[in-house]
Order: C-alpha cells, then structure tokens, then sequence
C-alpha cells in the first residue's frame, strides 16, 4: 500500500511531524522531489531536527528511507546530515540513493546566486540552494546521473563537455570564476566514493516491497502552490509538488498511490516572494508569527521570518484539490488559542466579482480577500487528545474548514510533539 503526505498551501505546513508520525507504521519512506531547499522540522526522543534531503523516517530502525529519482541529490550534504543525526545519538539509518538520481552539482548553487545576484530587485527570493539551475540542467540532458559516476569514460568526456557549455556562461554573463574540468572530475570522484554505499534501483526495490504487502509513505516538499504548473508560478519551485508526481518520482505506477494526506495549517504562513492574498502585517502578523510553530514561524532551511495570514480556504481547497486529497491533517490548531475572533479568507474579489476559485497568478495578483469571522475559543487545547473534549467554538472552526476544503479533516495536531494529535 502507497500513501503520499504532501502540503497543500505553500510549503511550511507542518508535513515533518505527520511524516514522522505515519513513519511509525510504514515499512518504506521516500522522497521524491526537490532537493535540500526547504526543511523539515521534527521533534522525538532524540531531540529537536531540521532535515532538508533525508526523508523523516530515518529515526525509526525498522524502515528504510530512500532518495527518490525525482530528487535533487546534493551528496556532500546528504552525508552531513547522516553524519548528523548520528552525532545525536540516532542509530544510523538504512538508507538506498536511487541509481537514476541526479546529481546536485557544486556549479549549480554558484549558478543559483549569480542569477538571483543579476536579477537584484526583480529575484525570485531562492533558498539558493540550486535547485532551479539543477532541474533546469535536467531536463536540458545535461545533468549528472548517479549511475554515471561509475563509468569513467562516460563521465570524464561529459564533465568537460559541459564545464565547456557552463564557462561561456561564467565569463560573458556572469564574470566569474571558470570551472576547472579536472577539479570537477576530482569532486565527482569523491562523490561516487560517498554515495556509493547506497545506490540502488530503487524503483525496483519498491516494487519488489509492494508484492511482498509493505507499506511505503511518499513524502512531499513544500506544497501545492509552489507547483511548477499549478503554483503561483512564476514564484514557485523548481519540481512538481503534487501527489501525482510522487509516482514517477519513486518510479512506481500511479494506481498503487491509495491514500494522499495533505497537511493543511490551521492559518497560512508562506516563506519567500509571490502572491498571498490573505497575508496580514506589521504587529497582528508579528503576534501570530512569534506565537507560531515550535518557537516561532521562521524558515526551518533559511531562518527567514515566514510572512503571516489567516487560513485561506479559496487557496487551501484549491491545494486539495491537486493534491487529489483523500485525508487532511490539519496542523498548529493550538496556536490561534489567544484571538478572540478568527478571521478566514472564503473568497477573492477580483475586479469587482467575488469567486471561490482559485485563479492564474495575474489575476491572483489582483485579488482581495473576502473574508468571514469566526468566533475564538480563548483557551489552551495542548494536552486534549480527544476530539469531543475540544472547546466548542475550536470544533466549529475545524467543521467550518472541512465544510471549506471539501475533503475529512481525519487528524488535528494541537502540539509540535509526535504524539499531540487528535484522530478523528
């Protein structure tokens, strides 16, 4: 059996601990898209993590954690947080890379900031972590694959194939340092000595794992609005954020996906640039952000302050909606606990017409929030475990958001701990 957890919004919406938490009950957890841009913050026994590349099953001994060929392999830094979590007591993880992967490449997060650095004002707020430059590279047929790294003669007339290509660029676009193509053989040799411990065909390895009634967990990066093709392009990430792409990203076929959970936040929160209609300022924003999270509503990659507004049921039903949501988890319930009423964003006024859909970013960037406000319930619900002993107006506010997003609010996490959670 296949489950997908992906975000419905724009990343941030507290996928880390639901993954953790279904991890406890899945055999197989991998990832499938995007690279070490956005994080993951998880909280257990071991202490507090921020992972980026390692899926969020690596803290049970029991499951096996794979790099999806969907993923932007950044191999130095899939090593420093292996290295990482084991420093803090977690046993080492069983980890398989896929053998169709590619490869992040150092030259990638260099292009990264150069772009961002000749776009100035106009940028697209990158984590600057290469992501766009690798995908990019990818689809040109001009990227690295794993399986690569392990024919000499392939890779050495490749690297300086495109070290070729990439210092055209550098010196009459960029004006900067030329790739040493000798260097860049040098690094991609200790690659393969880093990775090679785990390359497998995992697609093959899943499938093997589906015949035999395992049970794999697609993890997803950032969410809905921050798909290529269906986000608020072209503020968006680089790779396909949908349930849909975690088949092609695991290499599995789509009818074994059963069960897609989206994590939606129980107020919206959105880290970088683009349109937010239901974004909220100065200190209202700060209150919420500061009272936020596990700590605060800061970036778990970039630290950077999250931009803050009330839950946006056009945007959050939308994200839904392309997830294909079967389930929702809907997450930091607990912290709207200090308002006495709730504003919720149920419509977009765009020129004078109010709609419930969610439009093409042009039309997003005129968009108005109509919104509906609904009373508080004042009180602290950490600690409630059961949904019935929820204060009265806390139940009419998640009803309320699941009359909304059309799909079963089925879990509602009123804690950052794994086990504050309510079933329903």
């Amino acid at each position: 059996m296949v489950r997908a957890i992906v975000g419905a919004n724009w990343g941030d919406e507290g996928k880390g601990k639901i993954t953790d938490m279904l991890g406890e009950k899945s055999d197989i957890i991998v990832r499938f898209q995007g690279g070490s841009n956005a994080g993951h913050t998880i909280i257990n026994d071991y202490g507090k993590f921020a992972l980026h590349l390692l899926p969020s099953g690596v803290f049970y001994q029991h499951t096996t954690c794979i790099i999806g060929n969907g993923v932007a392999l950044n191999i130095p830094y899939l090593q420093k947080e292996i290295d990482e979590i084991v420093s803090k007591g977690v046993p080492k993880p069983h980890i398989l890379v896929s053998d169709r992967a590619q490869i992040l490449m150092p030259y990638h997060i260099d292009f990264d900031a150069y772009e961002e650095e000749r776009l100035g004002g106009k940028s697209f707020g990158s984590t600057k972590s290469g992501i766009a430059p690798f995908y990019s590279d990818k689809y040109a047929k001009i990227g690295f694959q794993v399986s690569e790294l392990f024919d000499d003669d392939i890779l050495k007339e490749k690297v300086y194939r495109v070290a070729e290509m990439k210092n055209v660029m550098l010196e009459h676009m960029y004006h900067k340092p030329l790739i040493d193509p000798e260097e860049l053989l040098k690094t991609l040799h200790e690659y393969r000595d880093i990775v090679e411990p785990y390359v497998a065909d995992t697609s093959l390895f899943i499938s093997n794992a589906l015949k035999e009634g395992k049970t794999v967990l697609l993890e997803g990066q950032l969410g809905s609005l921050k798909d290529p093709d269906f986000g608020i392009y072209p503020m968006v990430t680089s790779s396909s954020t949908l349930a849909a792409y975690g088949a092609i990203g695991a290499g599995i076929p789509p009818y074994e996906i059963k069960d897609i959970i989206t994590v939606v936040k129980a107020y919206s929160s959105a880290v970088g640039a683009g349109e937010f209609v239901s974004e909220i300022f100065g200190d209202e924003a700060d209150e919420l952000r500061r009272r936020g999270g596990d700590g605060g509503e800061f970036g778990a990659t970039t630290g950077r302050p999250r931009r803050m507004g009330w839950f946006d049921a056009v945007a959050s039903r939308y994200g839904c909606r392309m997830q294909g949501a079967t389930e929702v988890a809907l997450t930091v319930l607990d912290v709207l606990g200090y308002l006495d009423e709730i504003p919720v964003c149920v419509g977009y006024e765009i020129d004078g017409e109010v709609t419930r859909d969610f439009p093409v970013t042009a039309k997003l960037a005129k968009a108005k929030p109509v919104y509906k406000v609904l009373p508080g319930w004042k009180e602290e619900i950490r600690g409630i475990t059961e949904y019935d002993k929820l204060p009265e107006n806390c139940r009419k506010y998640i009803e309320f958001i699941e009359k909304e997003l059309e799909v079963p609010i089925t879990m509602v996490s009123n804690g950052p701990g794994r086990h504050e959670i309510i079933y329903r």
